[in-house]
């Protein structure tokens, strides 16, 4: 009992600071604390507030997104102090991020539009006034619809065979969940859907399998399904179609052989006309050659054992030289010979020769 006297003091103390401590500030909004919505929704993060007897300091609100490393500061993003909001986010977010009443009057509840995939993460409002302080943590993520998916048949609907069906959404937030029903009946019993992928796989396929089959695609913020009319054929000879591809083929191969033989004689036939042409040009008389200057016959002169007491001269236009003996005058005289030829020399404009008694003009 003693005992008990002497510690009554420090009961009493901590029975006053934990009645304080319960009529201080309190945020009394409820509710899950991790919320999913789809992106474009609006989304409202409750945050009303009671204040007591005894929390008599200025009034603070902050609205933060509390950081995933702890080591990092949190972002204060909006804020409403001395009478006045601030807004300290981005102009993107702060466009969006909006109290939904006067925060002074217990409720600091905000508003956000047209949510988008960064938009997720964990939001606290905090309500401080001194002594009183309280906080509310939630969760945002915020996910994408899927979109309308696409219904079509992966290979042939032949009867006897196998068909997969196939369903694909190209938009949406995993997990997608796939999902194949009939409009009439059931599903085929030989059919085995996919729920990850989308296909439906039907064996043995039969002309009772046949009608409208649904796909449905789902995640935890949206659905949409599209529609396959399936059919049932009746299986193709394959027999004449592998003769009437051989037979294809065997006719192209024909058709090129005959290209290139065509080719090959166009060549041959040019070629022909070539020679032809080049024999022509053979067989034709050879033009006629310039005549020879006067001046060529003074260089056939060629040397000739001369014999004592003969002169010689040059060679006339018929080819004979002109011999001068010892003591006889010739019909033409030379010097009238060496006048006439000096004279065609200069018609000609070639230099004039040294004309030699003994052996004529020089070659």
């Amino acid at each position: 009992m003693s005992k008990l006297w002497i510690h009554f003091p420090y009961i009493i103390a901590v029975c006053l600071n934990h009645a304080a401590l319960t009529s201080a500030v309190q945020v009394t909004s409820t509710g899950p604390q991790t919320i999913k919505k789809a992106q474009g929704e609006t989304l409202t993060l409750g945050c009303t507030y009671t204040l007591a007897a005894t929390d008599v300091g200025d009034l603070d609100i902050e609205w933060t997104i509390v950081s995933q490393d702890m080591t990092q500061k949190d972002q204060l993003i909006l804020s409403y102090t001395g009478g006045k909001q601030y807004q300290l986010g981005s102009p993107d977010l702060m466009s969006r991020f909006k109290f939904v009443a006067d925060p002074s009057r217990g409720d600091a509840t905000v508003n956000m539009t047209n949510l988008k995939a960064p938009d997720t993460a964990t939001y606290q409002c905090k309500v401080k006034k001194t002594p009183g302080i309280d906080t509310r943590k939630i969760t945002l993520v915020v996910l994408v619809r899927p979109s309308r998916p696409k219904c079509w048949v992966d290979g042939s609907e032949e009867k006897g065979g196998s068909v997969s069906l196939r369903c694909a959404s190209s938009q949406g937030s995993s997990p997608l969940k796939y999902t194949w029903t009939k409009e009439t009946g059931q599903l085929p019993p030989t059919s085995t859907p996919n729920s990850q992928t989308g296909e439906l796989l039907i064996r043995n396929h039969s002309e009772s399998y046949t009608g409208n089959y649904f796909c449905e695609v789902s995640n935890e913020v949206g659905r949409e399904r599209c529609t396959y009319a399936l059919r049932a054929y009746n299986p193709v000879n394959k027999a004449g179609v592998i003769a009437g591809a051989v037979i294809g083929s065997l006719l192209l191969l024909l058709l090129l052989i005959l290209l290139i033989l065509l080719l090959i004689c166009c060549c041959c036939k040019r070629r022909k006309e070539k020679e032809a042409a080049n024999e022509i040009r053979e067989d034709a008389a050879a033009p006629d050659s310039r005549p020879g200057s006067r001046y060529s016959s003074f260089r056939s002169v060629t040397k000739y054992n001369v014999h004592p007491g003969i002169n010689y001269s040059a060679v006339g236009p018929a080819g004979n030289m002109s011999r001068v003996g010892s003591g006889h005058s010739s019909t033409h005289t030379e010097p009238s010979r060496v006048q006439r030829e000096a004279s065609m020399m200069a018609s000609d404009h070639r230099p004039a020769l040294a004309y030699d008694s003994k052996y004529g003009y020089p070659v």
